[in-house]
């Protein structure tokens, strides 16, 4: 990618697989996924802007400024770099609304898509705007604070390294972010959708509850798939990362044929 930082892990004649992370966090989100995914698939991983290892300045995003319909512009930009014509997606929360924007901007690219605890609209704009001010003025500091306790269930004692990821995070750039969450809304085009489609939710998902987002998700989009994993928050993939991987890879073995196991 241009502007934000990637890595390609896995065979180099494997079927791709990109995977999106969510706000807050980098690349290193999506370890838990890595070893069984290499396997089969190789796998392609980015940094928001902002995040990771990405740049924090507003004149290194793109366009200028972030949109989730720009981050999915540049999945495409990607793909055509490394000369890809197709590629399955799996994203988690922003990840995971780039991936349907990617889906519905550019479907013929998109082989399969995974939507891990995301949703089409991510509440009123006002509050992302409120937030977007506050890392301004404040950082990332005060939200790291409490990202746990929102992020995953009490029981949870992972937590450590996602909160750094956080805490790491450029203000520039998370703020960027939340202003390109308030204004996304795919609500009315999920029957637009034509990859087949995994939707993994928590069900103890504080930020993006299963019945008001994943479920909105699975009925709007034609065939899709709802597994929604006991015992996991927001971060899902990382606070019980053993059936979030065994849901996606089952997935791509249905719908992205990888490499003889």
């Amino acid at each position: 990618m241009t502007t934000l930082h990637h890595r390609l892990d896995g065979p180099e004649d494997a079927p791709l697989v990109v995977l999106g992370p969510s706000l807050g966090t980098s690349t290193e989100l999506w370890d838990p996924q890595m070893p069984a995914l290499i396997r089969r698939w190789r796998v392609l991983r980015y940094d928001l802007p902002g995040h990771g290892r990405s740049p924090a300045e507003r004149s290194a995003l793109p366009g200028g400024r972030v949109t989730v319909e720009g981050l999915a512009d540049e999945i495409v930009r990607s793909l055509d770099r490394l000369e890809i014509d197709q590629a399955a997606y799996a994203g988690i929360s922003l990840g995971g609304a780039v991936g349907t924007a990617l889906a519905l901007r550019a479907p013929e690219r998109v082989a399969s898509l995974v939507l891990c605890c995301t949703s089409a609209r991510f509440g009123p704009p006002e509050a992302w705007h409120e937030r977007a001010g506050r890392v301004r003025r404040q950082g990332t500091g005060p939200l790291a604070d409490t990202a746990a306790e929102r992020w995953f269930t009490p029981g949870f004692t992972g937590a450590g390294p996602y909160v750094e990821m956080l805490r790491a995070t450029g203000a520039e750039g998370y703020a960027a972010c939340c202003e390109a969450l308030a204004r996304f809304d795919a609500t009315e085009r999920l029957a637009e959708i034509t990859a087949p489609t995994l939707v993994i939710a928590g069900a103890q998902d504080g930020p993006t509850p299963p019945a008001d987002h994943a479920e909105r998700l699975a009925a709007g989009i034609p065939d899709a798939a709802l597994v929604v994993i006991e015992g996991a928050g927001h971060l899902a993939n990382a606070e019980r990362p053993e059936p979030v991987t065994r849901a996606i890879t089952a997935h791509l073995d249905r719908t992205w044929k990888g490499l003889p196991g």
